[in-house]
């Protein structure tokens, strides 16, 4: 496991590695999205990856470069959401076992989709404390090795394969932007494109309700989330500590949007593109259609990233 910031090679190294297991995921455009924006987007659409995001592609980086010794007795973690798939999934295909701690209020589908990758679950409390102290217990008794799903610099490495790709996908791109919320994915995208194409501008969305990143980017220091609110629930955890020197260093903008403007995109995109992205998916092409003011470059590449949806709980009203 990497110990320090991913170098251009760290992350050239976590491509191949990954490679054999995860999509190469395509590219997508919508003319009507274009012409509402009067930008050129082009859509990485992660929400099409194994288990339905990004995460995988990290999990996977971490699993693979353990040694055989520390890959013997397995992996941990906690997590209700994409990571915890992602982990478990990833560790299945290595043929080790994964721990995972939920929370016992985690929804249904998720609790399915972990067990169905082959996660051995652990349920607690619904609290920070307990998560952290339950797979304390956990690793404590199995003797895993804990990867936490985005303040790791391997996870973080992992990462910026999807930025790779998106690079050699489309050429001559003004900015490659992505949602913020531990800062896994911003922060290995920030240095994918740095790295390869250091003219491109790297900007976040990130909600109003959750804006710890934009907030810690303008008090120049770490400052950790408090009592999150926002429907974009894949964003609604602190961001990294690991995370933030490289966002400040290499992130150029940082731009928060409201729930309701999430909601438009995400009907948007649902509508025009005809695929299935989460709430947290949405914020970069609602930060363009709500701030428009803060884009005058014209091609725009977004990391969608992820499409678990609760289908019985969508947040579109009536309206058109």
């Amino acid at each position: 496991m990497l110990e320090r910031m991913p170098t251009l090679s760290d992350l050239q190294e976590a491509a191949e590695r990954v490679k054999p297991f995860v999509h190469q995921t395509p590219v997508l455009s919508s003319e009507q999205i274009n012409e509402i924006t009067g930008k050129e987007l082009f859509f990485k659409c992660e929400n099409l990856q194994k288990v339905g995001a990004f995460k995988f592609r990290g999990a996977c980086n971490a699993v693979f470069s353990l040694s055989e010794k520390e890959a013997s007795k397995g992996v941990a973690t906690h997590s209700s959401g994409n990571h915890a798939a992602a982990l478990a999934l990833a560790a299945k295909k290595r043929g080790i076992s994964a721990h995972i701690v939920m929370p016992r209020t985690a929804p249904e589908v998720k609790k399915r989709a972990v067990a169905g990758y082959g996660g051995i679950i652990t349920f607690c409390e619904p609290t920070l404390e307990a998560r952290e102290s339950t797979l304390a217990q956990v690793i404590e008794q199995t003797g895993a090795l804990s990867i936490h799903p985005y303040d790791n610099y391997t996870i973080i490495a992992g990462q910026s394969t999807s930025a790779q790709e998106l690079l050699k996908q489309v050429q001559e791109l003004d900015v490659v932007m992505t949602p913020v919320g531990g800062g896994g994915l911003l922060s290995g995208t920030a240095l994918a494109v740095k790295y390869l194409q250091p003219n491109t501008k790297v900007y976040a969305a990130e909600p109003l309700g959750a804006d710890d990143a934009y907030r810690s980017i303008q008090a120049g220091r770490w400052l950790p989330s408090v009592s999150p609110n926002t429907i974009c629930d894949g964003l609604l955890t602190s961001l990294g500590q690991k995370n933030f020197p490289i966002i400040q260093e290499h992130v150029d903008k940082i731009i928060t949007v409201s729930d309701e403007s999430v909601i438009r995109a995400m009907r948007l995109i649902w509508e025009r593109m005809k695929i299935i992205i989460e709430p947290s998916s949405a914020v970069c092409l609602a930060a363009i259609l709500e701030h428009g003011e803060h884009f005058p470059e014209k091609r725009i590449g977004i990391i969608l990233s992820g499409g678990n949806v609760d289908l019985g709980s969508l947040p579109f009203n009536e309206s058109p």
